[in-house]
């Protein structure tokens, strides 16, 4: 019996949800994958599949196989295709994401680094301002900002981030700094993807917690546009330091209340977990976590 071969067989069922179109997929015969899967079933002690004349769904015991099996399959290709590809040059499709504004500022550069490096490769990437899932999405790689929940993805630490107010010159000079988070709700505030009247800005004091409630007179749905109103000297944006690390640098932006900022956040590069990492997977990691590091270590 060759178990991965069933499995494959399997998979193909419950996702094409029917037998003839995973024979196609596979280059099988109906009849050798109605066998297939009576065989593994008979094995296993288990119905996975629910047949009628128009569908075929998983039971409740075969969606937990189908996830396993996934895995098995996924873990066997990698192994293989580590083992071939030690010493071979990274090619193929490789997907990556990561928040929209970090993207563009670091992780683009990163990517056009690695296309130069490796011409069979090509690359998408996908960013956008919400936690985006590996497996469900097809992804290879991502960077995540913030503490990571318990999963299966293996993540590597490459620096942290803040939350940091700031505001123009300008601005400063006509209203003033704020002395104290308390003082927030007297200023022209500018808040980025919030759709509540009021907002609540969280701080630390004496390491215990600080929340002011802050009412907008701008709000916005990008951060970019939220540094842009900042720089035009309408009011106090809050912002993730390397969002205005720029702006800092040249003065344009200043920082304000630094002693009062909360806990620094964590910034990770993730990928799907394997005992074998693929080479082209491999090679990214290794490009963007060394790069990474570095830039984050300058804010």
């Amino acid at each position: 019996m060759d178990k991965l071969h069933l499995m494959t067989v399997f998979v193909a069922v419950a996702e094409d949800e029917g037998f003839a179109s995973a024979a196609r997929r596979l280059g099988m015969s109906p009849p050798a994958v109605t066998r297939a899967i009576a065989e593994l079933e008979a094995h296993l002690r288990v119905k996975l599949l629910n047949r009628s004349t128009r569908f075929v769904r998983v039971t409740e015991a075969g969606q937990r196989y189908l996830d396993d099996a996934r895995r098995i399959i996924a873990e066997v290709e990698a192994a293989d295709e580590a083992l071939a590809g030690i010493n071979a040059e990274p090619r193929g499709h490789l997907a990556v994401t990561a928040p929209a504004l970090f993207g563009k500022i670091y992780v683009t550069p990163g990517i056009v680094d690695y296309l130069q490096r490796y011409p069979a490769m090509d690359v998408s990437a996908l960013f956008l301002d919400r936690v985006v899932n590996l497996l469900e999405e097809g992804i290879d790689v991502g960077v995540r900002i913030g503490e990571l929940p318990d999963s299966s993805m293996k993540a590597i630490r490459v620096g942290e981030v803040r939350r940091v107010l700031c505001a123009a010159p300008a601005y400063l000079a006509e209203r003033g700094a704020p002395r104290q988070p308390e003082d927030l709700p007297a200023h022209a505030i500018i808040a980025a993807s919030s759709v509540t009247p009021l907002v609540e800005w969280r701080f630390a004091r004496d390491d215990k917690p600080l929340a002011i409630k802050v009412k907008p007179r701008l709000t916005v749905s990008s951060n970019d546009a939220a540094i842009a109103a900042s720089l035009g000297g309408l009011g106090i944006s809050r912002l993730l330091s390397y969002q205005v690390g720029p702006q800092f640098a040249d003065g344009q932006l200043l920082r304000l209340l630094p002693e009062y900022e909360p806990a620094a956040l964590p910034v990770h590069v993730v990928h799907r977990e394997s005992r074998y990492a693929s080479t082209k997977v491999r090679t990214f990691v290794d490009l963007m976590v060394a790069r990474l590091r570095q830039q984050m270590a300058l804010l």
